[in-house]
């Protein structure tokens, strides 16, 4: 890859994985090239319009992407990636609110847990993960097997106690909700991996 014509490289976390996308531009030539995790996945050589975009998939979900690339002034140009139609920050806000992921390390191997909130679906280490959903008394669990670990992500509602709000400070005390809590628990243990 020659590294003078990448003019715009991205990290994209996906549920199967966190992809590196790098894209070159030669603005003499109009070249275009798209590199995923070092792999090139697109090549447009000897284009004549040097802005416009380009399209292509990213990750075994086939995610659509697309870098625009757009005229600043004379020969400066602007390049912005799309996920699913979103820019990347929307993408990324977006992701933040359907997915809760945990990096950790199972057996001295580094390990990137998954949970899609929407689908209930869990991912391990790009794997999409067979599991047991149940019931509890405060919310549900979700539960797979790591290696030969037995793993878990709990889901509960959290409530937080308000202080006294009616009449004037007299009446009961009200609780409302603080949320839905996930965590991760391997071996009945839970885990203190970061999340992204």
């Amino acid at each position: 890859m020659m590294a003078g014509d990448v003019v715009g490289i991205w990290e994209v976390a996906l549920s199967d994985g966190v992809y590196r996308i790098e894209f070159e531009h030669g603005t003499a030539t109009g070249k275009r090239v798209v590199w995923i995790n070092g792999q090139e996945v697109l090549r447009r050589d000897w284009m004549f319009k040097l802005v416009g975009k380009e399209t292509f998939t990213v990750g075994g979900m086939e995610t659509k992407a697309t870098v625009n690339i757009e005229a600043i002034s004379g020969f400066t140009y602007e390049y912005t990636l799309e996920i699913d139609g979103k820019s990347l920050q929307k993408f990324i806000d977006n992701r933040s609110k359907v997915t809760k992921t945990w990096v950790l390390q199972v057996d001295g191997v580094d390990c990137r847990i998954v949970l899609e909130k929407d689908t209930m679906d869990v991912w391990f280490n790009g794997q999409k993960m067979e599991t047991e959903g149940e019931f509890v008394d405060d919310g549900t669990e979700t539960h797979f097997t790591v290696a030969d670990h037995e793993c878990c992500i709990r889901l509960s509602v959290g409530r937080r106690e308000l202080g006294p709000l009616l009449n004037g400070g007299w009446g009961s005390r009200l609780k409302k909700r603080a949320g839905i809590v996930h965590y991760l628990m391997v071996d009945g243990e839970a885990v203190a991996g970061w999340t992204d």
